[in-house]
């Protein structure tokens, strides 16, 4: 049985619904978990915000987070997170926000370097990691894996 399906059959069997705030992945997490039967049970909704703008307006995070600290930060993946939940009313919010590549890295914040939140029911948690210039796509899979087995630890422990 793959990672994704014994999430479906947690989240059925919790009453939980997800909803997910992509921006590197754009939309490979909530396309992952519709791969699915009974997806349909958990998943209302979800948004891929690419913009900083549309992270801003749809999810409500603070303009000023993103100032201080980057998009790409712990910070901004659990304003993502909490805000997909709270906007979509779903016990378990899930953001993703990185650097696929080619470009656009840096020496502090180098390619491959994604960051995620996830709010499960009032508690916000955050991870980054450094997956490396494995190429767009491999970062891209590189984080659905991580959030779909990080999503398996979660849920087995609440």
């Amino acid at each position: 049985m793959a990672i994704e399906d014994k999430v479906v059959d947690l989240l059925i069997e919790k009453g939980y619904h997800i909803s997910f705030a992509e921006s590197c992945t754009a939309g490979l997490c909530s396309a992952t978990l519709v791969n699915v039967p009974n997806a349909s049970y958990v998943l209302d909704v979800s948004f891929t915000t690419y913009a900083n703008s549309a992270k801003i307006k749809y999810l409500g995070v603070k303009s000023e987070t993103i100032e201080a600290v980057g998009v790409v930060s712990e910070e901004v993946a659990r304003e993502m997170a909490e805000g997909v939940a709270r906007e979509t009313g779903s016990e378990i919010g899930v953001g993703v926000t990185g650097i696929a590549g080619p470009g656009g890295g840096t020496d502090r914040k180098p390619v491959g370097m994604v960051c995620f939140g996830f709010y499960l029911n009032g508690k916000a948690l955050s991870f980054t990691k450094r997956f490396g210039d494995l190429g767009r796509q491999q970062v891209r899979q590189s984080s659905v894996d991580f959030v779909f087995n990080t999503l398996y630890d979660l849920l087995n422990n609440t």
